[in-house]
């Protein structure tokens, strides 16, 4: 009776052990699919963006001033009339919205950004440290939500392909897929995310945390940095002229 009693709990223990290791075979959330993250985090941004375009100088705006934001405004009413809670890959021109709303952003800031440049290199742009450093900070908070908005729609083919787990191999190394036990079993990369990314590189104008892993990602982080750079240094350095 002991003997047979024994042998079904090695084999109870020997099945346990299995779905065990089973479980911890178990694919992070980021390499499987998942449901579509919440919309309201890129949509906040985008409307911040927006908004900061709105409130530029109109001789740095693409003229005229009002056509620019008001098509990402339309845009982005597009996108969240078709996916009001999440971002879910409902049909095939969703990620062409999502891509074209991207490049009319970026399209503006960049424009704005140039012509910013352009006069300070030439002497004609700001005789006020104060409204010249507004104006420069809100292009570059401009520029970091757009490059948010392209690692985002780029990473593992964006955010429709990441909901299908189509990829499993990521553009970007987080701090989560390198050591899981620090984040929940269904942690996976959002928006909010690549805002991080986007700000620290802008910031230290390198790679801090998260790491770009393919070459467009090096690239795009890299052109990030030199715009930023550019920008930071143009306008303080501008700004402390003036104050002299």
């Amino acid at each position: 009776m002991s003997e047979g009693t024994g042998d079904a709990e090695s084999r109870l223990a020997r099945i346990e052990r299995l779905l065990e290791s089973g479980e911890r075979e178990v694919a992070p959330a980021w390499r499987r699919a998942t449901r579509g993250e919440p919309r309201w985090a890129v949509t906040a941004v985008i409307v911040v963006a927006v908004v900061l375009q709105w409130m530029l100088p109109h001789r740095l705006a693409f003229h005229p001033y009002w056509a620019l934001p008001a098509l990402e405004l339309v845009l982005l009413a597009g996108l969240i009339a078709a996916n009001p809670r999440r971002v879910e890959p409902r049909t095939r021109w969703l990620r062409w919205w999502g891509l074209a709303l991207t490049g009319v952003i970026s399209l503006a800031n960049g424009w704005s950004a140039v012509r910013l440049v352009a006069g300070l290199v030439n002497g004609t742009e700001a005789t006020e440290a104060g409204p010249l450093l507004l104006t420069g900070g809100g292009i570059w908070l401009t520029n970091v939500i757009v490059f948010a908005l392209w690692y985002w729609e780029w990473d593992r083919g964006g955010p429709m392909a990441r909901v299908r787990g189509q990829s499993q191999y990521a553009d970007f190394l987080f701090v989560q897929m390198q050591s899981p036990e620090t984040a929940p079993p269904d942690w996976e990369p959002a928006f909010l995310d690549y805002l991080y990314l986007s700000f620290t590189n802008s910031t230290a104008f390198s790679p801090t945390d998260v790491m770009p892993l393919s070459r467009w990602a090096k690239m795009l982080m890299m052109l990030q940095s030199s715009v930023s750079l550019v920008t930071v240094v143009l306008v303080v350095a501008r700004a402390v002229n003036i104050l002299k």
